[in-house]
């Protein structure tokens, strides 16, 4: 594990070389057509309302390893390493240090320390894969900014199901305060339908980790279902749930998410019209998109591509639009957020074994959205 503090001249050089050298984006526009139809390029204004991505990134941390999901502690940006097992702080400087390590994370392929988020009780929530399958656990936090620790651990979920590839894995605390989990279908795509299974679902739990009296299922913890690898999960203002998910060869997937939905894996991929299964708001070929974390700011979700190299912009007011930013600039992205400062930060993943790191990959980057 590297953990490098910058120098404020050093970081501050670092972002001046990164503006000189990055030209103003140029979005491409797309707009998702009638199924079966895969969306084809258009040119579209934003809304006049929307405020979208301007000027060039600034690097916020650089040299990082196998960065996978970013969440804040008021002010104070925490990053989970996904080999290591490591959650960082990040430092005013530039730098990174390790406020602890979680016990017993096994990493094989895409398994490891995946998502993070904070409650607003200072606590931090964290899945993982373990050598019993994927799991959630729950962390106090001790210290100031500058010194924070893990403190006592608590499991509220074992039993997920893991493997070297689709694992879900990203977690998120919804507007009715609880707590909610995707989860991948770890190769065995029969149990995305299985309601007895975990695996290719969205769980909803309190943030204790029981079952919410008003789940659509009752006793039980699934709250969508038929997803392969679903690894995005964000909510607009108005309380609209918005999953993003990894296809097979066909459709990469954005769904809007319905208590007890049924989103076809494995029966069908991408929009089918199908009326037993629940289509996705807009859909792309895997090697344009392979989409990971989502979050939405200002109207807009914002998804970040591995394959696809690009973060994708879809206004949450007409989800059937897409547009492109920084396409090809960074390599693989892997995970986006609305930082509390306004702006939008996402970090690259061009060290996860796929991609084709820079020699200060893995980054994260904020942007100004105005």
């Amino acid at each position: 594990m590297r953990h490098r503090t910058l120098p404020p001249l050093a970081l501050a050089l670092g972002v001046a070389l990164t503006a000189c050298g990055t030209a103003e984006p140029k979005p491409l526009v797309t707009e998702s057509p009638e199924p079966p139809t895969p969306s084809a390029s258009a040119t579209a204004a934003a809304p006049p309302t929307a405020l979208l991505p301007t000027g060039d990134p600034e690097v916020v941390a650089a040299d990082l390893d196998t960065p996978w999901s970013v969440a804040f502690l008021d002010e104070t940006a925490l990053v989970s390493d996904r080999d290591d097992g490591d959650v960082l702080e990040l430092l005013p400087n530039g730098g990174t240090r390790v406020i602890g390590t979680v016990a017993g994370v096994v990493h094989d392929g895409e398994s490891g320390l995946l998502g993070l988020a904070v409650d607003d009780q200072d606590r931090l929530y964290a899945y993982s894969t373990g050598s019993d399958g994927n799991r959630i656990e729950r962390y106090t936090l001790t210290g100031a900014p500058g010194s924070l620790a893990l403190g006592a651990r608590e499991t509220l979920l074992v039993g997920i199901p893991a493997a070297s590839n689709h694992d879900g894995g990203r977690l998120g605390i919804g507007p009715d305060g609880m707590l909610y989990a995707t989860t991948g279908d770890a190769g065995d795509r029969d149990d995305a339908q299985d309601l007895d299974s975990l695996g290719g679902k969205i769980l909803r739990m309190t943030l204790d980790g029981a079952v919410p009296a008003d789940n659509p299922f009752p006793g039980s913890l699934v709250y969508s279902y038929g997803h392969r690898n679903p690894q995005g999960l964000a909510w607009a203002a108005d309380g609209t749930m918005f999953a993003a998910e990894f296809g097979q060869d066909t459709w990469d997937e954005l769904n809007v998410i319905t208590p007890g939905g049924n989103y076809g894996w494995p029966e069908v991929e991408g929009i089918e019209g199908d009326g037993d299964y629940i289509d996705p708001v807009q859909q792309w070929n895997p090697d344009d998109a392979s989409p990971s974390g989502i979050a939405i700011a200002e109207g807009t979700v914002y998804i970040a591509n591995l394959r696809g190299a690009v973060l994708r912009a879809v206004p949450v007011a007409d989800p059937g639009e897409s547009t492109e930013y920084y396409a090809g600039e960074y390599g693989r992205l892997r995970a986006v957020t609305a930082a509390p400062d306004g702006r939008l930060w996402f970090a690259t993943s061009n060290t996860d074994g796929r991609g084709d790191p820079a020699d200060d990959d893995d980054r994260i980057f904020a942007v100004t959205l105005g």
